[in-house]
């Protein structure tokens, strides 16, 4: 064992690249939830990878944006802070040669965080052949990469080259982590994000960001069966109604999506109960943000 390989991988890009899709099919399991818009991601996600090579242990990022109240601001601080933790930084980001002043910002972050930097444009199914290696020659203008991968992380195209790139850079040493361990994070903040996935999914632009997710209890019966109470808090009155839905449709559209996901993952059947909560504008609020996980307290 004193021959593999380990150490931490971050992901970085500007929001909705597919970070989280790349790093589930890297893994090979869903455990960062994606959704079609941006920030979907809001802590850092770590997630295991284990094979004959060595241990790879993920730390996924939100998405690169100006923060615009203290969630925000968190997690614009937790992306920058991550990329000084790792020992390879993976620069993920769609077959668009424009780099735009976000793409030069990350540029800067990368220079000054002095990491070994793999170059991934993913999306290579949706455009030319062409302009993808415009994409490359635009952003190699900007930094010298030590590794550069094209990818379709959603078809699992070539995913396999970046963690070969991966294990190239990855310093030897000991694991981290078991084996056969997947992610640190405990089960309950992981059904609870799958919960926020199905939200955000389902339900229209002007509520999801405004959405957090508590598990109020998880219980597991002696024949197997989980009991699991959540409670999905939004900002305001308003959008109470829109998520419960018409007769309580949208909510139970939620549940059973959320619950057949929690299936999947705890290998047991789930019975899975959905309560809505109104917290007026805890996005801005240092105390419910806490409450909710979102804000360091120091002992990060």
């Amino acid at each position: 064992m004193s021959m593999s390989k380990s150490g931490f991988v971050t992901i970085i890009g500007r929001p909705n690249v597919g970070k989280s899709t790349l790093m589930n099919h890297l893994i090979g399991q869903k455990i960062a939830i994606t959704a079609n818009r941006p920030q979907t991601t809001r802590s850092r996600i770590r997630t295991i990878y284990t094979d004959e090579r060595g241990q790879v242990v993920f730390l996924d990022t939100p998405g690169i944006v100006k923060a615009k109240n203290k969630l925000g601001e968190y997690m614009l601080d937790v992306a920058v802070k991550t990329t000084y933790e790792a020992d390879v930084i993976i620069w993920l980001v769609r077959p668009e040669p424009r780099v735009g002043e976000g793409e030069k910002e990350i540029a800067a972050l990368l220079l000054r965080a002095k990491k070994p930097v793999i170059f991934v444009v993913n999306q290579i199914d949706t455009v030319p052949e062409e302009r993808v290696r415009e994409t490359v020659e635009a952003y190699a203008a900007l930094l010298d990469f030590d590794r550069i991968v094209t990818v379709s992380a959603l078809r699992s195209v070539r995913t396999d080259k970046v963690l070969q790139a991966i294990y190239d850079l990855l310093p030897y040493g000991p694991y981290f982590y078991d084996e056969d361990m997947v992610t640190d994070q405990p089960m309950r903040e992981i059904v609870a994000e799958m919960i926020r996935e199905k939200a955000l999914r389902l339900l229209s632009d002007e509520i999801p960001h405004g959405i957090a997710v508590t598990i109020d209890s998880m219980k597991q019966r002696k024949n197997g069966l989980w009991d699991i109470e959540a409670a999905v808090c939004c900002e305001k009155e308003s959008h109470k109604g829109i998520i419960i839905g018409k007769g309580g449709s949208m909510l139970k559209k939620i549940g059973s999506e959320a619950r057949k996901d929690a299936e999947n993952m705890l290998e047991d059947k789930v019975n899975l109960k959905l309560f809505v909560k109104v917290r007026k504008d805890w996005r801005d609020d240092s105390t419910q943000l806490r409450n909710f996980g979102y804000v360091s307290d120091g002992r990060d």
